[in-house]
Protein backbone atom coordinates (compact mmCIF):
# COMPACT_ATOMS: atom_id res chain seq x y z
CA UNK A 1 0.00 0.00 0.00
CA UNK A 2 1.49 3.30 -1.03
CA UNK A 3 1.43 6.17 1.41
CA UNK A 4 -1.01 8.92 0.55
CA UNK A 5 0.64 12.28 0.02
CA UNK A 6 -1.17 15.59 0.20
CA UNK A 7 -2.36 16.68 -3.23
CA UNK A 8 -4.60 19.49 -4.49
CA UNK A 9 -7.83 17.60 -3.62
CA UNK A 10 -6.77 15.82 -0.41
CA UNK A 11 -8.62 15.75 2.89
CA UNK A 12 -6.04 16.35 5.62
CA UNK A 13 -6.31 15.85 9.39
CA UNK A 14 -3.50 17.61 11.23
CA UNK A 15 -2.39 19.33 14.41
CA UNK A 16 -1.02 22.83 14.10
CA UNK A 17 0.59 25.45 16.26
CA UNK A 18 0.90 29.11 15.32
CA UNK A 19 3.83 31.02 16.76
CA UNK A 20 4.49 34.75 16.61
CA UNK A 21 7.80 36.40 15.81
CA UNK A 22 8.68 36.58 19.52
CA UNK A 23 8.24 32.81 19.79
CA UNK A 24 5.02 32.92 21.80
CA UNK A 25 2.24 30.53 20.82
CA UNK A 26 -0.88 32.21 19.42
CA UNK A 27 -2.92 29.06 18.87
CA UNK A 28 -2.54 25.30 18.93
CA UNK A 29 -4.88 22.39 18.30
CA UNK A 30 -2.83 20.34 20.74
CA UNK A 31 -4.13 22.28 23.75
CA UNK A 32 -7.49 20.46 23.60
CA UNK A 33 -6.17 17.57 21.46
CA UNK A 34 -8.64 18.41 18.69
CA UNK A 35 -6.88 18.21 15.33
CA UNK A 36 -8.02 20.38 12.43
CA UNK A 37 -9.52 18.97 9.24
CA UNK A 38 -8.85 20.59 5.89
CA UNK A 39 -10.09 20.01 2.37
CA UNK A 40 -7.31 21.24 0.09
CA UNK A 41 -8.51 23.87 -2.36
CA UNK A 42 -11.66 24.78 -0.42
CA UNK A 43 -10.44 28.36 0.07
CA UNK A 44 -10.16 28.18 3.86
CA UNK A 45 -6.38 28.60 3.64
CA UNK A 46 -4.28 30.81 1.40
CA UNK A 47 -2.74 29.31 -1.72
CA UNK A 48 0.80 29.67 -0.36
CA UNK A 49 -0.16 27.95 2.92
CA UNK A 50 -1.58 25.03 0.94
CA UNK A 51 1.59 24.87 -1.20
CA UNK A 52 3.57 24.32 2.02
CA UNK A 53 1.46 21.22 2.73
CA UNK A 54 1.63 19.63 -0.73
CA UNK A 55 3.68 16.44 -0.78
CA UNK A 56 3.55 15.85 2.97
CA UNK A 57 2.15 12.55 4.25
CA UNK A 58 0.80 11.13 7.52
CA UNK A 59 3.49 11.20 10.18
CA UNK A 60 5.29 14.20 8.67
CA UNK A 61 6.01 17.29 10.75
CA UNK A 62 6.99 20.58 9.20
CA UNK A 63 7.53 24.15 10.27
CA UNK A 64 7.21 27.06 7.86
CA UNK A 65 7.25 30.83 8.12
CA UNK A 66 4.48 32.80 6.45
CA UNK A 67 4.31 36.48 5.70
CA UNK A 68 1.04 38.25 6.62
CA UNK A 69 -0.29 38.02 3.04
CA UNK A 70 0.04 34.22 3.15
CA UNK A 71 -1.34 33.76 6.67
CA UNK A 72 -4.08 36.05 7.99
CA UNK A 73 -3.69 38.96 5.57
CA UNK A 74 -2.99 42.59 6.17
CA UNK A 75 -5.41 44.57 8.34
CA UNK A 76 -8.25 45.95 6.25
CA UNK A 77 -9.36 49.48 7.19
CA UNK A 78 -12.91 48.52 6.09
CA UNK A 79 -13.01 46.03 8.99
CA UNK A 80 -12.73 48.79 11.60
CA UNK A 81 -16.05 50.13 12.84
CA UNK A 82 -17.06 52.98 15.13
CA UNK A 83 -20.02 52.03 17.30
CA UNK A 84 -22.06 53.98 19.80
CA UNK A 85 -21.15 53.21 23.39
CA UNK A 86 -24.86 52.63 24.17
CA UNK A 87 -24.63 49.36 22.19
CA UNK A 88 -22.44 47.91 24.96
CA UNK A 89 -23.69 46.71 28.32
CA UNK A 90 -22.55 45.13 31.57
CA UNK A 91 -22.21 41.69 29.93
CA UNK A 92 -20.00 43.10 27.15
CA UNK A 93 -18.39 46.30 28.41
CA UNK A 94 -16.69 48.73 26.04
CA UNK A 95 -13.19 48.32 27.43
CA UNK A 96 -9.98 48.52 25.38
CA UNK A 97 -8.56 45.04 24.80
CA UNK A 98 -11.88 43.21 25.23
CA UNK A 99 -12.89 40.81 22.47
CA UNK A 100 -16.65 40.74 22.00
CA UNK A 101 -18.68 38.46 19.73
CA UNK A 102 -21.08 40.44 17.56
CA UNK A 103 -24.01 38.65 15.93
CA UNK A 104 -24.14 39.15 12.16
CA UNK A 105 -27.40 39.54 10.20
CA UNK A 106 -27.11 35.87 9.13
CA UNK A 107 -26.87 34.74 12.77
CA UNK A 108 -23.17 33.89 12.79
CA UNK A 109 -20.91 35.52 15.34
CA UNK A 110 -17.88 37.62 14.51
CA UNK A 111 -15.32 38.54 17.18
CA UNK A 112 -14.27 42.17 17.37
CA UNK A 113 -11.41 43.66 19.38
CA UNK A 114 -12.07 46.96 21.12
CA UNK A 115 -9.20 49.24 20.14
CA UNK A 116 -10.32 52.59 21.54
CA UNK A 117 -13.05 54.19 23.64
CA UNK A 118 -13.46 57.94 23.25
CA UNK A 119 -16.55 59.57 24.72
CA UNK A 120 -19.55 57.79 23.20
CA UNK A 121 -17.54 56.31 20.31
CA UNK A 122 -16.10 52.79 20.52
CA UNK A 123 -13.59 51.64 17.88
CA UNK A 124 -14.01 47.92 17.11
CA UNK A 125 -11.53 46.03 14.92
CA UNK A 126 -12.96 43.00 13.10
CA UNK A 127 -9.67 42.09 11.43
CA UNK A 128 -8.19 38.74 12.45
CA UNK A 129 -6.09 39.34 15.59
CA UNK A 130 -3.04 38.03 13.72
CA UNK A 131 -3.60 40.17 10.61
CA UNK A 132 -0.43 41.99 9.58
CA UNK A 133 1.86 39.67 11.51
CA UNK A 134 4.32 37.15 10.10
CA UNK A 135 3.76 33.78 11.76
CA UNK A 136 5.40 30.37 12.00
CA UNK A 137 3.13 27.39 11.44
CA UNK A 138 4.14 24.02 12.82
CA UNK A 139 2.09 21.14 11.44
CA UNK A 140 1.92 17.44 12.33
CA UNK A 141 0.09 15.54 9.60
CA UNK A 142 -2.09 12.79 11.12
CA UNK A 143 -4.13 11.52 8.19
CA UNK A 144 -4.37 12.05 4.41
CA UNK A 145 -7.25 10.90 2.21
CA UNK A 146 -7.25 11.40 -1.54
Amino acid sequence: MSEQVIGPQSEVVFHFSIKLEDGSAADSTKVHNKPAKLFMGDGSLTENFEKCLLGLKAGDSKSFDLQPEDAFGQPNPDNIYYLDRSKFGADAPAKVGNIIAFTQPDGTELPGLIREVAGDSVTVDFNHPLAGQPVTFEVDILEVKN
